[in-house]
């Protein structure tokens, strides 16, 4: 299979929706690549449309079911603060970046999810230090590329604030800039967090996130600038994306309270759970709730019975419930019992303790117990697309895909570096290539 392209760099602008297309259409960096190349304004995502499942489906064109990244974080029932699907070995199957090494590309990804130890040859990866005794800097370089991060951190260190943004993002650019220039990637993988950090705290249409799509515009055009300084852009396909959309929320729904007044969860006098039957799992918008032993056909009844009681009330914050079954043939995990979906203006989250129902305040934000916007909800939620922009070799001039599907993008991305993913849930979108 021939190669459309001898670089691709694929710009993920996590939580870019297609609701802020009419500003993408207005400031510079974006429109210079509308103009020029092709884009999609109606790309569905994944179910749950959170951050680490929506990457691994990018590079696998496979639903979460196949590639094994179910949600962003483990089941660990009480612990506030649980472990990430951080790993390249969480991923089932091959990769983007797999592929593209075994066909003898140079590779490079910064801060995209689930690459820890991934054979990347330079590698950023995105994972937290979420032990006490774990620093963060030792705990990236042992999953990454030492020598490279190394390199990053000593030129562009000072721009970081922790995990901050928009200083962040800025010590992401910087290094992707750098990363270009010196080493001319084939495969260049990129993950800005800035927007969905200010749609967190601020809300979907807050200034704050208006000014974080600005700050992206720059990206945007500084890697641009970066490639055409050189000598690659000519040889060059630029992919600009959005993983998920959000929406504003103005509830918490706490539902193994619900469980733990059942007597289905039990804890300690420090709050801690020492035994649990059933278990709430959050993926924001949406969540799964599991069985401890899946035969307890009593536990998961008595839980049915439950969940349908809430549905009743519209106040409960429950919009529908999903067997898993029926959760298995969507995409999403078939090992929980139920999934379920919230109504507009709510989103589930794991506590053990206090209201059902909890009102988020501001109060509440500024110590980020809580959020102001998120995603994780279905994909047939109205006006909750993403977007997909390519613009370079190998890419049509003006062409318009009315409708494609987040599982579409790998293989696409595949066929632009002549390599092939295999059986994927997702299809090459033949119409976005000069082939």
């Amino acid at each position: 299979m021939s190669r459309l392209t001898n670089h691709l760099i694929v710009i993920s602008f996590d939580c870019l929706s297609a609701l802020d297309f009419p500003l993408l259409q207005e400031i510079p960096h974006f429109q210079e690549l509308l103009q020029k190349g092709s884009y999609c304004k109606n790309v569905e995502t994944i179910y749950p449309s959170v951050t680490y499942p929506c990457h691994a489906t990018i590079v696998t064109g496979n639903f979460p079911n196949k590639h094994g990244v179910i949600n962003n974080t483990f089941i660990q029932p009480g612990n506030p603060s649980p472990d990430w699907y951080w790993l390249r070995r969480h991923i089932k199957g091959t990769t983007l970046y797999d592929e593209a090494k075994k066909a003898g590309m140079t590779t490079a990804a910064l801060l995209w999810p689930v690459t820890a130890k991934a054979k990347i040859d330079y590698n950023m990866p995105e994972i937290f230090a979420n032990r006490p005794w774990h620093n963060q800097i030792a705990v990236s370089f042992m999953n990454g590329t030492p020598i490279y991060q190394l390199d990053m951190n000593r030129r562009f260190g000072h721009i970081r604030k922790g995990l901050n943004q928009p200083e962040l993002d800025d010590f992401v650019l910087e290094s992707t800039v750098q990363t270009i220039k010196t080493k001319k990637p084939n495969l260049l993988l990129v993950h800005f967090t800035d927007l969905d950090t200010q749609r967190h705290y601020h809300g979907f249409s807050s200034d704050e996130a208006i000014a974080a799509i600005h700050r992206h515009d720059k990206r945007l055009g500084r890697i641009t600038q970066a490639l055409k300084e050189t000598g690659i852009y000519e040889d060059s396909t630029i992919i600009a994306l959005g993983d998920h959309s959000a929406l504003d929320e103005s509830k918490a729904i706490k539902l193994n309270v619900k469980l733990r007044e059942n007597g289905l969860i039990n804890v300690n006098s420090r709050g801690q759970v020492t035994d649990w039957k059933a278990y709430c799992k959050s993926c924001d918008g949406s969540a799964y709730i599991y069985m401890k032993d899946e035969k307890d056909i009593a536990t998961k009844e008595t839980v049915k019975t439950l969940i349908s009681n809430l549905l009743k009330d519209p106040e409960n914050g429950i919009e529908t419930v999903l067997s898993g079954e029926e959760a298995q043939a969507i995409g999403a995990d078939g090992t929980a019992a139920f999934m379920v979906e919230a109504q507009l203006g709510y989103y589930f989250k794991e506590q053990l303790d206090g209201n059902y129902i909890d009102n988020i305040t501001v109060e509440d934000v500024r110590a980020k117990k809580y959020t102001f916007a998120s995603h994780g909800y279905s994909p047939k939620k109205e006006n909750y697309s993403t977007v997909l922009m390519a613009v370079g070799k190998g890419i049509r001039q003006n062409v318009i895909i009315p409708a494609m599907h987040l599982v579409d993008e790998g293989p696409t991305f595949a066929r632009l570096l002549g390599i092939d993913l295999g059986e994927t849930d997702g299809k090459v979108i033949h119409d976005f290539l000069n082939v």
